[in-house]
């Protein structure tokens, strides 16, 4: 890519992050790298240069970045909101994905920001061996998420069965957070008349779909949480419940959307950027990498969506997309950058200035 080009970009990210010159231009080769070599790999990241220097001194060059640039928790979440252009009320979907690195297990609770056309990592946790989350690590993820955005910036947060409890539900619902979430069929409620069944039993009559006003005990509280519940039985006999905390008239429609996170992955992973393929252990570390992976992402489905413009991917004969929103922005993007091109920094040039996060180099 022309010099030029990259002092562009680095001009354009110094009004949003306070970096000193050298660290930018790092940032600026970290990003553009992993999308044109299509891995985080910071070996094959250094290959991807195309300079006098060699590789193996952009490679120590990379580790020192990751070694000394403590960047704090949260630092990309607004730039990447900015980069796609959402305004107003957004659905936030919460997940969990995991690798291995040898023995080490690398596990990441991730909040993300999912619109029609886009899928991006937000904020994340990263957790302590395999195994879900707890119920005081999603409370202090969603807290996080507050202190930097406001709680009516969420349209729904939608999240699997494997983010349930009364306690972590009591919360979302006294933060005035919407939710969409699944929950077991086992699951004990209370109804209106004070009687106690599974979900399961008061669905063993239903064809279709039901929706029920119930609620979950809260021992704690010595109370109830009253929910609208709603379920839908699948083609293969399964039946899909979520619990939602408004009106659930509509909750199975918008759980649809919950799949976008599951796809995010796949992005991140083996169809786009390839997270696995890091030796990266060490949180921190490994925070600032994932963080440099959304930029990269939110920059990628932008350049879909300035591309396409009101159009859609073309689709193939069984109806579905020949390929995705991000994939089409992906693929767009390294031929741009590959070849040099102005319109890759398109979505750079929207961006709205705002004071700059400030990073803390140790």
């Amino acid at each position: 890519m022309p010099t030029n080009s990259l002092t562009a970009l680095g001009e354009t990210l110094s009004t949003h992050i306070d970096l000193s010159k050298s660290r930018m231009e790092t940032l600026v080769l970290l990003i553009t790298g992993m999308i044109g070599s299509r891995t985080v790999n910071l070996s094959h990241v250094a290959s991807e240069r195309g300079s006098a220097a060699k590789p193996a001194s952009t490679y120590r060059r990379f580790q020192r970045f990751f070694q000394h640039v403590d960047a704090g928790e949260d630092w990309a979440a607004r730039l990447i909101i900015s980069l796609l252009g959402i305004v107003g009320v957004r659905t936030l979907c919460l997940d969990r994905t995991n690798w291995k690195l040898g023995s080490k297990d690398i596990n990441v609770l991730v909040l993300a920001v999912v619109t029609r056309r886009h899928r991006v990592p937000l904020m994340w946790t990263f957790l302590d061996g395999p195994g879900s989350s707890s119920t005081a690590q999603r409370i202090d993820l969603m807290q996080r998420y507050m202190r930097t955005f406001r709680a009516t910036s969420i349209r729904y947060l939608l999240a699997d069965r494997e983010f349930i409890g009364a306690e972590w539900m009591y919360f979302l619902k006294e933060n005035n957070i919407p939710f969409v979430i699944r929950v077991k069929k086992d699951m004990i409620v209370t109804l209106e008349d004070g009687r106690r069944f599974a979900l399961s039993s008061l669905l063993r009559r239903t064809r279709k779909k039901h929706r029920i006003r119930a609620a979950f005990e809260l021992p704690e509280k010595q109370g109830l949480l009253w929910l609208d519940f709603a379920a839908k039985k699948l083609t293969d006999g399964q039946w899909l419940i979520v619990a939602a905390s408004r009106d659930g008239h509509h909750a199975l429609k918008v759980y649809r959307e919950r799949w976008s996170i599951e796809c995010l992955f796949g992005d991140s992973k083996t169809r786009g950027l390839n997270m696995e393929d890091t030796g990266l252990t060490i949180h921190r570390r490994l925070s600032l990498l994932l963080a440099i992976v959304a930029i990269a992402m939110a920059w990628s489905s932008k350049t879909a969506a300035i591309a396409l413009g009101c159009k859609k991917p073309p689709r193939k004969n069984h109806g579905y997309f020949a390929k995705s929103w991000f994939r089409t922005g992906f693929d767009m993007l390294r031929n741009f950058l590959r070849a040099g091109s102005e319109q890759a920094f398109q979505p750079w040039s929207r961006l709205n200035r705002k004071s700059a996060l400030r990073w803390r180099v140790v």
